[in-house]
Formats: structure tokens, sequence, C-alpha cells
């Protein structure tokens, strides 16, 4: 078993870029011919990208209601995109890993999304795309601060890379106030994981630098892993001290979780959540195997997926129709129950 990649989950490298010859967003959406300019935007980039990749497009105008929420469910949109309505548009490649957001706080925010931990895979990926559109569309820069972009945080390289992490020692030890201290100075931060004012329900941080300006790339990459690997190091440690200390109390409530996900008859969000961290810790730390020989990143992941899937929109779609709030903790159930039984964890 790999055991950093029971702590490091995923990694994404966003770049904001915005185009030389036509307003930023904020002032395109005040403009009397925003949806035209948005338009060609959206054509040039479609050109440019289908001879990259089979990208699908999710035009302007579409991008709200059910559409918006399942996109964004899967962290391929924010939802501040969906408020751009009007002109917003975003290109996801077959695979979904890479997803091009049009007219959201800047003209595009390319992202490229890796399973595991590999900032560098990511960038050269993106690096590419954005070599790309750079050659058919000039990007807004200064030769002082680099990049031009609507938000002063975002100057310079534009970039923001970050990485998913399951700390679920770290949270429940109290270690997590300690860790966004050190992690200030260094120009990094750690939210929940859909990022600024999210949760952290299931025990998912994400790490990812703030400062942008006065930084090269490589740079930037260097200090957010290797903020990751001592995180980790820390999280694999209390992970150890957690099973010593607390012993059968933490083996019980593990088991618990795991009784009531493939028992229950509703659940709720929340509480999905928690039971799932729970479950996904007793893998980490080899209670709960799989009589499929599947490793335990690999079933790990398969959780990860699973607690997509269980989110409104996304149950929805599964159900093909409106769920209210305890009809959906039902379907939810059903959905867990069958998902936990087919994994034929060997206890």
């Amino acid at each position: 078993m790999n055991d950093f990649e029971t702590v490091a989950i995923s990694s994404r490298i966003r770049l904001a870029r915005n185009f030389e010859d036509y307003p930023f967003p904020g002032r395109l959406m005040r403009d009397p011919h925003a949806v035209e300019q948005a338009g060609e935007i959206v054509r040039v980039l479609s050109a440019e990208l289908d001879s990259i990749d089979d990208f699908r497009l999710y035009g302007i105008g579409t991008l709200k209601g059910e559409r918006a929420e399942y996109l964004a469910e899967c962290n391929l949109i924010s939802r501040d995109l969906a408020a751009h309505c009007p002109i917003a548009a975003a290109l996801v490649s077959a695979d979904e890993r890479i997803c091009i957001m049009i007219n959201e706080e800047d003209h595009i925010r390319e992202q490229y999304f890796t399973r595991g931990f590999d900032l560098r895979k990511a960038y050269e990926a993106i690096a590419g795309i954005d070599d790309a559109i750079s050659a058919c569309i000039p990007f807004a820069y200064d030769s002082q601060f680099g990049y031009l972009t609507a938000c002063p945080t975002n100057l310079g390289t534009g970039l923001r890379a970050s990485v998913m992490l399951f700390l679920p020692a770290c949270s429940h030890r109290g270690e997590m106030r300690r860790i966004s201290s050190v992690l200030t100075p260094l120009g990094l931060t750690v939210r929940g994981a859909f990022g600024e004012g999210s949760g952290t329900d299931g025990d998912m941080f994400q790490v990812s630098n703030e400062i942008t300006l006065g930084h090269q790339e490589h740079e930037i990459l260097s200090v957010v892993e290797g903020a990751v690997n001592n995180i980790t190091q820390i999280e694999l440690k209390e992970r150890k001290r957690m099973k010593v200390e607390e012993g059968i109390a933490l083996k019980d409530r593990l088991f618990r979780s795991l009784g009531i996900l493939t028992s229950c008859r509703m659940i709720d969000a929340r509480e999905f959540a928690r039971r799932l961290a729970d479950v996904k810790l007793g893998m980490a730390l080899g209670f709960f195997r799989s009589a499929k020989s599947d490793r335990t990143e690999a079933l790990i992941g398969k959780l990860d997926s699973l607690a997509v899937q269980m989110r409104p929109a996304h149950l929805r779609r599964l159900k093909g129709g409106t769920l209210e709030g305890k009809q959906q903790d039902a379907v939810r159930a059903e959905f867990v129950r069958k998902a936990i039984c087919e994994l034929q964890l060997d206890l």
C-alpha cells in the first residue's frame, strides 16, 4: 500500500488569463454588445481546442440551474460562473481532466485535474493548452506585473497550484490550526475541499498558493510540493498515534460507521460525509480490506467518486427527477448501501 496516496488525493493547476483586445468580464457584463463579444471568444477558443482534444461546450446562456449545479459538484466549474450566465461558458475535455471556464472573473480559467499528487504533470499539460490559446488570442500582459487579472491576487503568473488532502487524523487531533499558521508565512493556505468559504465535511482539505506575483511557476510548484510532503508526513504520524492511543474506541467508531453505511435507510449529506471519512480512514489503517484485492488507494478513490455521486444534482440525475429533503436522504442511503456492498470488504 502506498500510504502517501491515501493522503494526497488529487492535484489541480489553474491559470487565470485575460485577452488584451476585450473588456474584462466585469466590464463586459455591462457592455451592450456583451453577448456578441463573449460568443466570439467562445468560437475562437472552441476552434483552437478542438485540434487538441475532444471538448464539450457548455454554452452561453445554458450554464444555470441543474446543469451548472452538476458541473460545480464535479468541481469542474465554480458557482460564480453561473452568476455570469449571459456571457459564461465552459469547455470540458472528454476525460474531464481539462476544463476552461470562460468569462467568470477573468476571460478564462484554464484548469487541469489529475488523480494523486502530481503537480508537475498537471502544470505541463495545462501549459501546453495555455501556449496554444495565446498563439491565437494574445493575452493581457505587462512587463512589470505579468499576466493582468481582475483580482490583484492573481497578477503575475496567474497560477494556482492546489492539492486535495484527506486529513482525518490531523483534523480530529486538532492539528489543522497549527498547520494553517505554518503555511501562511509561506504564502500558502488550507481550505475546505471546495475552496474559499467551503466547509471541511469528510476531512478533505485543499492546500494551495495565495501569492502569484513575484514568483516563477517552478518556485510556486516547489513551495506547494514541499508543504504537501510535510503535511502528509504529519498526517501519517498522527494516524499511527491515533491507532495506538485510541485503540478499540477508534476501531469501534470506524466499524460503526461502516455498519451505518451498509444498513441505513436514510442518511443526510453531512452524516454521509462523516461516515464515509471514517470508512476511508479504516481502509488506510488496514481495518477494512477488499476481497476483490483492490489496492487501498484504489478503494479510497472509489469512495471519493461515490462522495461526488451522492451530491444533490448527481442524485437527481441518478433517480431521474426532483427529490425533496427526506426523499433525497432515502435515495442516497439506497445507492450508498449498494456501492459499499459492491466493494466486498473483508473485515
